[in-house]
């Protein structure tokens, strides 16, 4: 902690710093945009000092760090100082712009890509989106949770027309998140970031293990929460909870009345023993006052493994037979519950201080098909939040979604583009 107090301590004259002379900074920047040579052809040798003028966008450094909080700080400064010189220009999102195009908008991107410092003032103005901007987008992209292909679509331009004044609002919100979980979070622990639809496993301050996560869709958000995880089910059963049984089951029996059976689901009453789905009146919600529970294998809602954790909202963590989804660039599919993929890596490191418990054990167990429930010797600390935007290094400013719309501006929820 003394570390952390002498880095918060160097890191208070930094931001002073930022914000004194910040306005100079961005003058200059605007300033060399505009006086900066015709460059950028194809023939320029490619300089990757050129086309990132800041710090690689992956990082170790856990969202819940001191040192986030005063990047975020840091990031506020230079971004406050953008807004006072007239932030950046729009982008027209008329074309598809990419590696290999001349075009006259190239040259306002390659604007909008240097104020953001994504792109060097040293790679010039120019026509040509060449290997200097392509590096830029891939960067811009990679900030802000797209799929890093350089090519300009209908997500890479809503993310970058949102304007300077509404990134530094959410930065701003998101600094009072992030100081609000700057206390004691254990030496070992998992979180969630629902907008980045993105977990992070966190061991002595560093991430040891990132995995991406489908969340809550907007009617069935993933919701706020800390925990413990205490539990791991190897090959689960799947209660089904009542709101899918209302929203999902009871219609899916109404068009198929055999979708029960072809999916290994049972009804069970209230003494346990199982009910024939031909006695229920399907055209009625009846069947919501019972039990439904899928049989573990591998079309289970859960496939693998269950992650549970104590909690009022019945939310816990798990694999998934729809592996797909993970591809998805709007990963806002589930029902609040989190899926996770390659979830075997992460269990694997939960129960790493549980005897017994090696990874081919692990293995073996799923090959087996019998449902086991595995508790945790260590429970692992667990927190479910809601960061979209936050900064891990200099010059590296991470946005995403505001999924769920708690940042309060419209335009910063692109998923309802």
């Amino acid at each position: 902690m003394r570390a952390n107090r002498r880095f918060f301590l160097a890191g208070a004259g930094a931001v002073a710093a930022t914000v004194l002379t910040g306005a100079a900074n961005a003058q200059d920047v605007i300033g060399d945009i505009l006086s900066s040579p015709r460059r950028g052809n194809w023939n320029d040798q490619f300089d990757a000092s050129v086309s990132q003028s800041g710090g690689k966008v992956a990082s170790h450094l856990p969202i819940f760090s001191p040192e986030t909080v005063f990047y975020i700080e840091q990031a506020i400064g230079q971004y406050s100082n953008i807004v006072a010189q007239g932030g950046w220009p729009t982008v027209p999102a008329s074309k598809k712009l990419k590696l290999g195009v001349v075009d006259p908008d190239v040259e306002i991107l390659r604007k909008r890509l240097m104020i953001s410092g994504d792109l060097s003032t040293r790679a010039g103005i120019s026509q040509s989106f060449d290997t200097y901007v392509d590096a830029a987008v891939k960067r811009f992209q990679a900030r802000h949770g797209l799929p890093a292909d350089g090519v300009l679509g209908k997500y890479t331009y809503a993310a970058m027309n949102v304007s300077a004044p509404v990134r530094l609002g959410q930065l701003e919100t998101n600094l009072v998140r992030l100081r609000s979980m700057s206390g004691e979070l254990g030496n070992r622990y998992v979180m969630v970031n629902i907008p980045a639809a993105q977990i992070e496993a966190v061991e002595n301050g560093r991430v040891v293990l990132r995995h991406t996560a489908i969340v809550g869709k907007i009617d069935r958000q993933t919701p706020i929460l800390n925990s413990k995880i205490n539990e791991i089910i190897v090959n689960p059963y799947w209660n089904a909870p009542e709101s899918i049984v209302r929203k999902d089951i009871i219609p899916l029996m109404r068009k198929d009345p055999q979708y029960l059976t072809k999916n290994s689901i049972r009804i069970l009453g209230p003494d346990g023993n199982e009910i024939d789905p031909a006695t229920i009146d399907w055209s009625t919600e009846d069947a919501a006052k019972f039990r439904f529970r899928q049989d573990p294998g591998a079309g289970n809602a859960m496939a693998s493994v269950k992650i549970n954790f104590p909690n009022p909202h019945a939310t816990y963590m798990h694999d998934t037979p729809q592996q797909s989804l993970f591809s998805k660039l709007m990963r806002f599919d589930s029902s609040g519950c989190v899926r996770v993929q390659n979830v075997r890596d992460l269990v694997t490191w939960l129960l790493r201080d549980t005897p017994g418990w090696s990874r081919q054990h692990f293995e073996q167990t799923i090959k087996s098909g019998e449902s086991v429930p595995v508790a945790i010797s260590d429970p692992v600390p667990v927190y479910f939040t809601y960061v979209s935007a936050w900064s891990t290094g200099d010059g590296v400013v991470h946005f995403r979604d505001d999924i769920y719309g708690r940042d309060g501006v419209d335009e910063l929820q692109i998923s309802a583009l």
